[in-house]
């Protein structure tokens, strides 16, 4: 863990009790003496450095060193227009994409998109604090939906769209918006939509699921 995402942080007496005594003490056995990092979420890109001075069974005292801000973030920006699938399926990937840079995922119902699944913003964001405190990230990943492909179209204009074709992404390409399409792919209205975009593909004779699109593109891009 790099980090521990406690809203008290910052304070000059830290104490640690519960579930994150148990972990702390017991699971990863930090003792007197160690040294350990901590973030607020009010506050999330200052770091601030503890020092634990005393271990209780139930209790334990840290005391502030240091408070630095130091943003941790991907150097490159990637904004997913990612057509709704299964949440589940969004969740298995969610830390993978954390973890990647992804900066931005916009949600968009598009027609093959089945209308039963709802989407836990509030879960998503449980989700990858766990993985920020593993990987380092000081930066959340924003979450947003629209409504249809036509009217993320028009506020990204500049998207580029993955989608079945002859173009294979190239080792150099960069881009800040791509646009993914839900189990089944685009709809033949959107397919005519998007014509006039730049559509591309992996090199791979595979059909990718939805997730392993979105993490696969953003794997090339981003790292």
């Amino acid at each position: 863990m790099i980090y521990i995402l406690d809203d008290e942080a910052g304070k000059e007496t830290l104490h640690v009790r519960g579930d994150l005594h148990k972990y702390l003490i017991k699971v990863r056995r930090h003792k007197e003496g160690d040294i350990l990092n901590f973030r607020s979420r009010e506050n999330i890109e200052v770091l601030h450095t503890y020092k634990i001075e005393s271990v209780e069974p139930r209790d334990a005292e840290l005391s502030l060193i240091s408070s630095v801000p130091q943003e941790v973030k991907s150097k490159k920006s990637l904004h997913v227009g990612w057509c709704v699938i299964d949440s589940n399926s969004v969740e298995k990937v969610l830390p993978l994409l954390c973890e990647i840079g992804v900066e931005r995922i916009s949600f968009i119902s598009c027609e093959r998109s089945q209308k039963n699944f709802k989407l836990d913003f509030k879960r998503f964001d449980r989700i990858q604090e766990a993985s920020m405190q593993q990987n380092g990230r000081s930066t959340y990943i924003e979450f947003e939906i629209y409504k249809n492909v036509r009217d993320f179209i028009t506020k990204f204009p500049d998207t580029k769209v993955f989608d079945f074709c002859e173009n294979i992404l190239k080792d150099s390409s960069d881009f800040n918006t791509v646009l993914i399409g839900c189990e089944g792919g685009f709809s033949n209205a959107e397919k005519e939509m998007l014509s006039s975009l730049e559509v591309f593909r992996l090199n791979t004779p595979m059909v990718l699921r939805s997730e392993s699109a979105v993490v696969a593109v953003a794997s090339k891009i981003l790292l």
